[in-house]
C-alpha cells in the first residue's frame, strides 16, 4: 500500500515537473530572443569610441598576460576583464557579441531583482507577471548602451548574489547560497561602490527568516566564499608587487556619494514639468492604502473598492513617469522611480508587518549603481522600481486577471514598452547621432566591428586610424586619449599602463607610469603613438574629420600627461588623417 501511495505521488508530480521545465525553457529561450533582437534591432546602430571598448581594452590585457593594477591601472579594480573573457566565445563579431552578453546580464538581473523582491521562484510565475518582468527588462534597459561596462557587472553580481542567497536559505540548497555569497564578493572588484552589497549579504546570512541556527564553522565558511573573489584577486595584486599601487589607484579618485538622488529634491526645474509632483500622489496613495489596510475590517466592502480605486490611481501616475520619461538617458525619471519605490516599500511594510528589507535592499543596490563620475543615476534599476511599486499596491486588492487575460495584458505591456523603446533609440541612440544618419557600417574597416552602424564622421575617424596601423607598422600602438576601442578591435598592444587617460581616471602613480612606458618606449623603438586633433563630442554631433593634418597641429590634452608623453618620444613626427604622433619603426624593417 506504501508503494502504491509513492506511486501515485510521483505520478501526480509529473506534471508539475513539466511545467517548471517548459517555464525554465521559454525564460531561458525569451531573454536570448530579447537580446539577439534588441542588438539586431537597437543595440548595433551607434557607436562611440570613448566608451565601446573600454572593457574589452581590459580583456584583451588579461588575455595576453598582463596583471590589474600592476600591469595596467585604473581607479576601480579590474573583476570586469575576467568576467568578459565569455564575450570572446559569442560566436558573433567583438561589439556584437559583447552587446548580447550586456542584455543578456541586464535581463538576468532584472528577473533575479524580481524573484528577490517578490520572494517568489521564476519557475512559478504566471503569464502576467512574466511578461510585466520582461516589460521590466526594457524599461531597466532604456537608452543605456549595449556594451560592456563595470556598472551593469556589478548590478548583474549583486541581483544574482541576493536572489540566490535569499533562495537558497528558503529552501535549504547549499549551493544556491554559497554561489550567491560568491557573487556578493565578486561585484566588489568589478566596482568599489558595490562593496555595500557585502555587508548586506552579511546582515541576509544573520536575520533572514528562514536562517538556519547560527553555527559559527558555516558562518566563517559562508564569510569565507564571500571573500573568495576580493581575496584571490588582491592576493594576485600583491604576489606580482602591486598592493601599494593599488591602494593608491583604488582610493585617488574623486568621491561621489550619489548626490544626484538627494539634490533632486532642491534642483531647479524652471521651464520644465517638475517630476516631484509625481512622488506626492504616489506618496499620499501609499499613505490611504496603508490606512485602509490597517482598518480594512472595519471598512468592509467599501474600503476594498477604496483601495482597488487608490491602487489603479498609483499604477497610472507610475505607468505615466515611465512614458514621459521618454527612456532620457540623462533624464530625472529614474530618480523618480526610486522615490516612488521607497514610498511603495512603506506600504509593504504595513501590509506585511515587517521591516521591507527586500525593497530597501534594491533600493541601496540603485545608490551603488548611481555612485558614478560618468552616469550618476540609477537608470539600469528603473523597470524594477516601477515593478516593486506595482507589486506593493498588488499585493491583496487589485484584482487577479485570469491566466489568458493576464498573458494579453503582459503582453501589451511588453509590445508598449518595446515601442518607447525603438522610438527613443532612433531618435537618440547612445552617444551618436539620429538611426537614420547611421548610414556607414564599421564592418568595412574591421571584422570585430562588423555589423555595427554610425554616422560618417566616426566612420572616418575609425578608418583614419586603419589607415594609419597600415602606414606606419608597429607593434606598440597606443591613440591617445580617448580610444580604449583600438587594441580590442584592432588586435594591437597598447604600450601605455592606461586604455583611457582621462584625468579622472589618472589616480595613485598612474601619471608617472604613463610617462615611464613614454621613456621605455623610446628606448625600445617599434611604436606609433598618436594623439587625437579633434573632441569625441565632435564625432557625435557628426561634424566632418579632416582629411589631413600637419604633424604639429594642436592636439587634444585631456590632462597634462599627453605633453609629458610627447616630450619623452623622440620618433619621427608624423601626420596621418585628423592624428598627429610618432612613429619608430622596429629596427628590423
Amino acid at each position: 500500500m506504501a508503494y502504491a501511495e509513492d506511486v501515485d505521488i510521483e505520478e501526480r508530480s509529473i506534471p508539475a515537473n513539466r511545467k517548471r521545465v517548459l517555464r525554465a525553457f521559454v525564460l531561458g529561450a525569451g531573454t536570448v530572443l530579447l537580446s539577439v533582437a534588441v542588438v539586431a534591432r537597437i543595440g548595433r546602430f551607434g557607436f562611440n569610441p570613448t566608451d565601446q571598448g573600454f572593457v574589452l581594452a581590459q580583456v584583451w590585457r588579461v588575455l595576453h598576460g598582463e596583471i590589474p593594477q600592476v600591469d595596467f591601472l585604473g581607479p576601480r579594480p579590474f573583476g570586469s576583464a575576467y568576467l568578459h573573457v565569455v564575450d570572446q566565445l559569442v560566436p558573433a563579431p567583438l561589439m556584437i557579441g559583447s552587446g548580447f552578453v550586456m542584455m543578456v546580464q541586464l535581463t538576468v538581473a532584472t528577473f533575479a531583482l524580481a524573484a528577490f523582491l517578490t520572494g517568489t521562484s521564476p519557475l512559478e510565475w504566471g503569464p502576467l507577471r512574466l511578461g510585466l518582468v520582461f516589460t521590466a527588462a526594457v524599461v531597466c534597459l532604456n537608452t543605456y548602451p549595449l556594451m560592456a561596462w563595470h556598472t551593469v557587472d556589478g548590478v548583474f553580481l549583486v541581483a544574482v548574489g541576493w536572489w540566490l542567497l535569499d533562495s537558497g536559505l528558503r529552501s535549504g540548497s547549499r549551493w544556491r547560497r554559497l554561489l550567491g555569497l560568491f557573487c556578493l564578493g565578486f561585484a566588489i572588484i568589478v566596482k568599489q561602490s558595490f562593496l555595500f552589497a557585502a555587508p548586506a549579504g552579511v546582515l541576509i546570512l544573520l536575520f533572514h527568516p528562514a536562517a538556519p541556527p547560527k553555527k559559527w564553522p558555516r558562518l566563517l565558511g559562508d564569510v569565507l566564499v564571500l571573500g573568495a573573489a576580493p581575496l584571490l584577486y588582491f592576493g594576485m595584486v600583491t604576489v606580482a608587487g602591486g598592493l601599494r599601487s593599488a591602494i593608491a589607484q583604488l582610493s585617488g579618485g574623486k568621491q561621489t556619494w550619489g548626490e544626484s538622488l538627494f539634490r533632486f529634491w532642491t534642483a531647479d526645474f524652471t521651464g520644465r514639468a517638475d517630476p516631484r509632483t509625481y512622488v506626492f500622489p504616489v506618496l499620499l496613495g501609499v499613505c490611504v492604502l496603508a490606512v485602509a489596510w490597517s482598518v480594512r475590517e472595519r471598512l468592509g466592502e467599501p474600503g476594498r473598492w477604496l483601495r482597488v480605486v487608490t491602487g489603479l490611481c498609483v499604477v497610472a501616475v507610475v505607468v505615466f513617469v515611465v512614458a514621459d520619461g521618454g527612456f532620457e538617458h540623462a533624464g530625472s525619471w529614474p530618480v523618480t522611480l526610486l522615490w516612488l519605490f521607497l514610498a511603495a516599500a512603506v506600504l509593504d511594510a504595513v501590509v506585511r508587518r515587517r521591516l521591507p528589507w527586500r525593497y530597501l535592499a534594491i533600493a541601496a543596490l540603485g545608490w551603488m549603481a548611481s555612485l558614478s563620475w560618468g552616469y550618476p543615476l540609477p537608470g539600469l534599476l528603473t523597470g524594477i522600481f516601477a515593478l516593486g511599486v506595482l507589486e506593493a499596491v498588488a499585493q491583496r486588492d487589485l484584482p487577479r486577471p485570469p491566466r489568458f487575460a493576464g498573458g494579453v495584458l503582459g503582453a501589451t505591456a511588453f509590445i508598449l514598452a518595446g515601442l518607447l523603446l525603438l522610438s527613443a533609440h532612433d531618435k537618440a541612440p547612445y552617444a551618436d547621432r539620429p538611426q537614420g544618419e547611421l548610414t556607414k557600417d564599421l564592418g568595412d574597416i574591421a571584422p570585430s566591428l562588423r555589423g555595427v552602424r554610425t554616422n560618417p564622421s566616426v566612420y572616418t575617424y575609425v578608418a583614419q586610424i586603419r589607415g594609419c596601423l597600415d602606414r606606419y607598422p608597429a607593434s606598440k600602438v597606443a591613440v591617445l586619449p580617448d580610444n580604449p576601442f583600438v587594441a580590442p578591435v584592432f588586435g594591437v598592444r597598447n604600450p601605455f599602463p592606461l586604455d583611457w587617460p582621462l584625468p579622472l581616471e589618472l589616480t595613485g602613480d598612474s601619471p608617472e607610469r604613463m610617462v615611464e612606458a613614454a621613456e621605455r618606449l623610446d628606448r625600445e623603438g617599434d611604436y606609433l603613438v598618436l594623439f587625437q586633433t579633434i573632441k569625441a563630442v565632435s564625432l557625435t554631433a557628426g561634424t566632418p574629420v579632416p582629411d589631413a593634418v600637419a604633424p604639429d597641429t594642436p592636439t587634444i590634452a585631456m590632462s597634462g600627461v599627453e605633453e609629458r608623453i610627447k616630450d619623452k618620444l623622440g620618433g619621427t613626427r608624423v601626420a596621418c588623417g585628423s592624428f598627429a604622433g610618432f612613429w619608430a619603426p622596429s629596427p628590423s624593417r
